[in-house]
């Protein structure tokens, strides 16, 4: 073989290398973000991607416990990730994990000498820990008495706390279904309030009906707005949000709740309340 014939052999050999390495490159490239890459979990969630609907529900359940999603908390990193998924079209808008739909999201707290140990777990696995230092006063509390009293969350705390994970869903049926029947649970009543939140969810989900396109359709927020204080100050149960997500399932369409909806928020905020160590 000629030097020139070792030389074309030797370019081509270093061509198809690096055509190699560059389609080994674009495969990691598409390669989703894995709950493993981002927390620290064992067993078949670590290789699960990141789903949008995952990131909704811990969204929802930091929403009812906190009040708003925390910087840099499990609910943000699912989100990002799951974003990032979607946009490289890793993962669809409506994708949710099989293990998480199943096992959920819970929020618990543990009191000890003016701190609350803060534990978040995902599909039953561990994905935010941190510590809370109590106020002054509530460590004084905590030490004179044991325990501090906290209050539990209502419903209508519940209901407002959607407005921060599905605050921009159009109203739909399933939506005016499940407040009219929290409110009924809040109210005591048997019967839809004329002039209250469950009416006006009706009214706003027969106007979206005939309306095309979302854009000028009225949204969750604008109907849950004030909840907190709008509703009496009744505890949620675990049998008011399952009665609540049932009637939500049942008037929907693919007969399912929304991720981080009301039938979700209702589900978190029970959650808590039947926690004894309650973090509110």
């Amino acid at each position: 073989m000629s030097q020139e014939q070792q030389k074309r052999r030797q370019k081509n050999e270093d061509q198809q290398h690096m055509m190699s390495h560059e389609g080994h490159q674009q495969q990691q490239q598409r390669e989703p973000i894995k709950y493993g890459d981002v927390f620290n979990l064992s067993g078949d969630l670590a290789n699960k991607p990141v789903a949008p609907r995952d990131a909704a529900m811990m969204q929802a359940a930091e929403t009812v416990a906190f009040g708003d999603t925390q910087r840099g908390g499990p609910a943000d990193v699912m989100t990002t990730a799951a974003v990032i998924n979607e946009q490289a079209g890793l993962v669809g808008h409506g994708d949710v994990t099989d293990i998480a739909k199943n096992q959920g999201v819970t929020i618990t707290g543990t009191r000890v000498l003016g701190t609350r140990m803060i534990t978040e777990t995902f599909a039953g696995q561990v994905v935010g820990q941190r510590v809370q230092i109590a106020s002054t006063h509530e460590a004084a509390a905590t030490v004179a008495a044991g325990e501090v009293e906290q209050d539990k969350l209502t419903i209508g705390q519940a209901l407002e706390a959607t407005i921060q994970t599905a605050g921009n869903k159009p109203v739909e049926y399933s939506d005016a279904a499940a407040v009219a029947e929290a409110e009924m649970r809040a109210t005591g009543r048997n019967a839809v309030l004329q002039g209250g939140y469950g009416a006006s969810a009706h009214s706003a989900a027969a106007y979206n009906t005939g309306m095309i396109g979302d854009e000028n359709k009225i949204k969750l927020k604008d109907v849950l707005a004030g909840a907190s204080r709008g509703f009496p100050a009744k505890e949620v149960t675990r049998a008011d949000a399952e009665a609540v997500a049932h009637t939500e399932q049942r008037n929907s369409p693919n007969l399912t709740t929304h991720p981080g909806g009301i039938g979700s928020s209702m589900d978190t905020a029970a959650r808590l309340n039947e926690d004894d160590d309650d973090l509110r």
